[in-house]
């Protein structure tokens, strides 16, 4: 199921890989990447369509030449307060337009991107701080608090320099219109004005104060290709995450090849529903979209009315998504309220997409829904299904210049069709390492006819026409909702519980999300009948990220281990399924 690198063009010749039968009509198998930095996209687009919409915000509409001119602003205060080239800057936020603007201000001033998930608490901010060796970040009001709480914790030489917050009400407009207004339940974060926390050894800085400096020139573009431009974290088994070092052109490649995929245009009006922090959204929808000179319609995060009415106001035409959400929209009593039929595209991945739901998104729409697969290693997509030939639960065909196959745990060598084994990847795509991780960065690779392949740790098979199947995961990870949780972490913030003696975290079923968490505990002799389930659950959801947080809390006397005293997981795992 190899495919050769440096292969171009889309004739099918004897010999060559299975799925290229269903290799989308006028397209290469594999691109050349321009020697320019992800920064001269925004830029080329900006000078192509300055007064283009690229962001839509609650209505309020950002040109292009708006956003490269924030950009550049923001650019020459991070560099006037000593970012340099290579320095990690900490990208905390939801989406909103200040999130792509500081995103492309970091690179533009020669430094690192660290997207953090806005959802994670002070104790797990500590270690992408500390981890990263960021002495500045940026977010939002409504976030600062822990962010500052974080830093604070920390050694003073671990600490936050500087704090940049900005209220999401500095990019919008002071009346929305109905079809644009955001739920009144969000009001007490996406409205409130947050009091700005003091930061120990640090600045607190206020966005519309930078935005209102006066102007002064950023620094010289000194970065190319092989330049860090991305350090997204994601976790393991050894529990505390891990950086994934991504250059300027692993993300560039699929930021061109997704683009091409999807057959995008200028004229694409993309929903941006999912998070930006996240890779698919980072990548896939931020990068590919403003790349080709698109518009992104940005939603905070997710509410189903707030959707349709997006999607029917703006004339949206492609929605990269999670299934869960269109499973959501289309089960709001409103849904018929709604108009779809500006959608050319759709489709996603995280999580499988049931078959019954993508069969009325084809009968009702004519929509075929295209699922993708991909890693936070891989820069998103390392394998999609073809938009006109997609297969059902499927991760799809490797992508745009890239090679996966399926080998044998044990021996490594590859496996023939329809046999389970671990999916390889390489391609342009796949990251360089993990940052500071040698050990597991090596552990991560493995070297096969003078390739260096990207172990995934997820198990599948290929079928006869070459396209990739799930099956199940070598890694220990649950998937909740497209969000990935790590056992061990979870475990490791649990243990901060004075009642925790043992704790063992484990997934189950959940028929909404895909997966949920369940905690397995040991409490102290001293706070059993005292300490109850929903007490964990409630300073779980205290101390870390709520997807994380287990839904369900089971107290035991013991667990089980093996004869070295490890607990032995797979076996509560296998009881639970």
């Amino acid at each position: 199921m190899n495919q050769a690198s440096g292969v171009s063009g889309s004739g099918v010749k004897p010999g060559s890989p299975a799925h290229y039968r269903f290799w989308p009509a006028r397209l290469p198998h594999a691109i050349t990447l321009p020697s320019t930095s992800l920064w001269d996209n925004l830029e080329t687009s900006a000078r192509r369509f300055p007064d283009k919409a690229a962001l839509v915000f609650f209505g309020r509409v950002f040109s292009y030449a708006d956003v490269v001119q924030m950009a550049e602003q923001l650019a020459a205060w991070l560099h006037g307060i000593g970012v340099r080239k290579g320095d990690r800057v900490l990208l905390n936020m939801q989406n909103c337009p200040q999130l792509v603007i500081a995103h492309f201000a970091i690179l533009r001033a020669n430094a690192v991107v660290v997207p953090v998930n806005p959802m994670n608490r002070s104790e797990e901010l500590k270690h992408y701080i500390s981890d990263s060796d960021a002495r500045i970040a940026i977010t939002t009001s409504d976030l600062a608090a822990e962010m500052v709480q974080a830093s604070d914790a920390l050694p003073i030489e671990e600490r936050l320099a500087h704090l940049l917050v900005t209220d999401f009400s500095d990019a919008m407009n002071a009346v929305v219109a109905v079809d644009d207004a955001p739920p009144a339940v969000w009001s007490d974060w996406l409205v409130k004005h947050h009091s700005r926390p003091i930061l120990l050894h640090g600045d607190v800085h206020n966005w519309d104060h930078v935005m209102g400096l006066a102007s002064i020139e950023p620094p010289v573009m000194s970065v190319g290709p092989h330049d860090l431009a991305i350090l997204p974290y994601t976790s393991g088994t050894t529990g505390l995450p891990k950086g994934c070092m991504h250059s300027h052109a692993s993300i560039m490649h699929n930021a061109i090849a997704s683009g091409l995929w999807g057959n995008g245009s200028t004229e694409n009006v993309v929903l941006m529903a999912v998070p930006m922090f996240h890779i698919t959204g980072m990548v896939s929808l931020m990068h590919t979209s403003l790349r080709a000179g698109a518009t992104l319609i940005i939603m905070p995060r997710w509410n189903r009315e707030l959707a349709g009415r997006l999607i029917s106001r703006w004339r949206v035409t492609h929605w990269t998504n999670i299934p869960t959400m269109v499973i959501d929209l289309m089960g709001s009593p409103d849904f018929d309220q709604y108009d779809l039929s500006s959608l050319v595209y759709i489709g996603g991945g995280g999580a499988a997409m049931p078959q019954a739901v993508a069969q009325r998104l084809y009968d009702q729409f004519g929509l075929r829904y295209v699922e993708g697969y991909g890693l936070t290693e891989t820069a998103a997509p390392s394998h999609s299904n073809p938009p006109d030939a997609p297969k059902q639960q499927c991760l799809g065909i490797p992508f745009m210049s890239t090679d996966a196959r399926v080998i044998d745990t044990e021996t490594l060598l590859e496996v023939p069709a329809g046999q389970q084994g671990e999916i390889i990847i390489h391609g342009p795509e796949v990251f360089q390492g993990y940052w500071k991780q040698p050990l597991a960065t090596e552990a991560a690779f493995l070297e096969i006819d003078g390739l260096r392949f990207f172990r995934s740790g997820d198990l599948g098979y290929v079928d006869p026409d070459g396209y990739f199947f799930l099956t199940d995961r070598l890694k220990r990870m649950i998937n909740a909702s497209g969000f990935k949780v790590w056992p061990a972490e979870v475990e490791a913030l649990i243990f901060g519980h004075p009642a925790v003696q043992e704790a063992c975290v484990i997934s189950i079923k959940d028929n909404y999300r895909g997966e949920s968490v369940k905690a397995v505990i040991v409490l102290r002799p001293s706070h059993r009948g005292v300490v109850g389930e929903q007490d964990i659950i409630d300073w779980c959801r205290q101390n870390m990220a709520v997807y994380k947080c287990p839904r369900v809390v089971q107290f035991v006397d013991s667990l089980p281990k093996s004869g070295a005293g490890k607990v032995m997981w797979r076996l509560l795992q296998e009881a639970e399924r």
